[in-house]
């Protein structure tokens, strides 16, 4: 598999897709270690399905789809946000209102628009194979501002993360975090969308931590091993594909599910 790995990495096309997917990998591991652990891990999927309306209605009024998908995923997150706390729905009932409209509006633009030929899989299933070099830097700005911000505020993350009573008592302002936490989500899964698309771009949110939990016990090394995991899985998963022609994103998704079965023996057996 090595020589594949070499063979792979002499294409530019999967160069720059490597890159973006590893920036991408780290950006939702980092983000998922916090949700999954609130029970909160379903934004992600919400939020992605978001993500592909706001990227069809850009198709459709001829703007750039990933500068207009942040702002519109962002807003989501907030109105998920506001819902699950000053109102009577729940925030599992607000993601499912907010997700299955987005990806009911996404498919009827793109389907009754004429004159709009774009490939509905790539947004669906991910396309990571076709990341240009303007993909690839607006990618690599992004994971730099969503883990820094992450790693600056770890201390306040990790508090809201196990005891937001408590964190609000010694001061930290946890409304603000969870806003922090919605924006950061928001961003991950607008560059993410490109490599596993709106279906799948919540799996790497969630498979990674739920893997290290069954390998950690504090919630600094389940960040960490999460970390760990979802690089590892993505380089597997993406020499696997090569190697298989097969599409990338389901091969990077189901790399996950098998660390995860495996890592929930290993913890059965311990």
């Amino acid at each position: 598999m090595l020589t594949n790995f070499i063979e792979m990495l002499s294409y530019d096309f999967i160069v720059r897709a490597f890159f973006a997917g590893l920036i991408i990998s780290i950006c939702a591991a980092l983000i998922g270690s916090s949700l999954v652990l609130r029970n909160r891990s379903m934004i992600g999927d919400g939020l992605s399905h978001v993500a592909f309306g706001a990227t069809a209605i850009a198709v459709v009024l001829g703007i750039a789809p990933l500068e207009f998908s942040i702002p519109t995923a962002i807003l989501a997150s907030f109105i998920i946000l506001h819902l699950s706390q000053n109102s009577k729905i729940s925030s599992d009932a607000a993601i499912a209102i907010l997700s299955a409209s987005a990806l009911a509006l996404g498919t009827f633009l793109i389907s009754i628009k004429p004159g709009v030929n774009i490939d509905l899989n790539s947004y669906l299933f991910g396309s990571i194979l076709s990341i240009s070099t303007h993909d690839l830097i607006f990618c690599i700005i992004l994971g730099i501002i969503i883990v820094t911000t992450f790693l600056l505020f770890r201390r306040q993350i990790f508090a809201i993360t196990f005891d937001e009573y408590f964190a609000s008592a010694i001061g930290i302002k946890v409304k603000f975090y969870n806003a922090l936490l919605a924006v950061l989500c928001s961003l991950t899964v607008v560059i993410g969308m490109r490599m596993l698309g709106a279906l799948l771009i919540s799996s790497l949110i969630i498979f990674p931590c739920l893997t290290a939990m069954n390998l950690s016990k504090t919630f600094h090394q389940n960040t960490i091993i999460s970390v760990i995991i979802s690089i590892v899985c993505f380089i597997f998963g993406l020499t696997l594909s090569y190697i298989l022609s097969a599409p990338t994103g389901a091969t990077i998704v189901l790399v996950n599910l098998v660390a995860l079965v495996l890592a929930w023996v290993y913890n059965k057996l311990q």
